[in-house]
C-alpha cells in the first residue's frame, strides 16, 4: 500500500526550503573543523591545500590496504615500506589537525622533497652569515654547493694563522 503524498502550499513549501538551506548552512562548516585555521582558507592551486592532501591520505590508506600483510612480516623491507606509509599516512592527518608540516617528503606517492627556509640568520663571531647547503635564504634564495665553496675559500684564508687547543692543552698554530 503505497503512502499518500502530502499537499503543501507554496508558502509551506518556501518554508521547508529555508529550513533545509538553513540546516545545510550550520552544516557544512562542521567538515571544516577538522582542518587547522592556518591552512583552511588555502587556494587550490596550492601544493599543500586540504583538499590535495586529503587526495593523498586517500592514496596512502589505499597502497597501505595493499600491504597490509606486510606489517607483520618476516621481510625487514616489506616491514619498513608498510611502516614508512603509516608514518606519512599520521603525518598527513597530523598537518590537517595542527597546520604543520612534519615529513621531509610530500605528494601522493612521497615523489617531492621538502626544501627548507631560512627564518632567522645566524653569524660567525666575524660577522659572516652561516649557511647551509640546499636551505633557501631571503637575501641569497637557496643556497648551493657552488655558493659554498666560494665563502669557505674566503673563510679560510681569514682563519690561516688562528691558534687552538690540541688534546694535550698545549697550543698548536694551524
Amino acid at each position: 500500500m503505497a503512502r499518500k503524498k502530502r499537499q503543501l502550499s507554496e508558502e509551506q513549501r518556501q518554508e521547508l526550503r529555508e529550513r533545509l538551506e538553513k540546516a545545510r548552512a550550520s552544516k557544512a562548516p562542521a567538515k571544516q573543523l577538522s582542518i587547522h585555521e592556518s591552512i583552511r582558507h588555502l587556494p587550490d592551486t596550492d601544493p599543500f591545500a586540504p583538499p590535495r592532501v586529503r587526495g593523498w591520505i586517500k592514496a596512502t590508506k589505499e597502497r597501505m590496504q595493499s600491504m597490509r600483510k606486510w606489517k607483520n612480516s618476516k621481510d625487514v623491507k616489506e616491514r619498513q615500506a608498510y611502516i614508512n606509509e603509516e608514518i606519512y599516512l599520521g603525518n598527513l592527518q597530523a598537518y590537517l589537525r595542527t597546520g604543520i608540516y612534519l615529513d621531509s617528503r610530500w605528494g601522493a606517492e612521497r615523489q617531492h622533497s621538502v626544501k627548507q627556509r631560512c627564518v632567522a640568520m645566524a653569524y660567525y663571531p666575524d660577522g659572516t652569515p652561516k649557511r647551509t647547503v640546499g636551505v633557501f635564504y631571503p637575501d641569497v634564495g637557496t643556497y648551493t654547493q657552488e655558493m659554498a665553496d666560494e665563502d669557505n675559500a674566503g673563510r679560510k684564508l681569514l682563519n690561516k694563522n688562528k691558534v687552538h687547543a690540541t688534546r694535550r692543552g698545549n697550543r698548536k698554530v694551524a
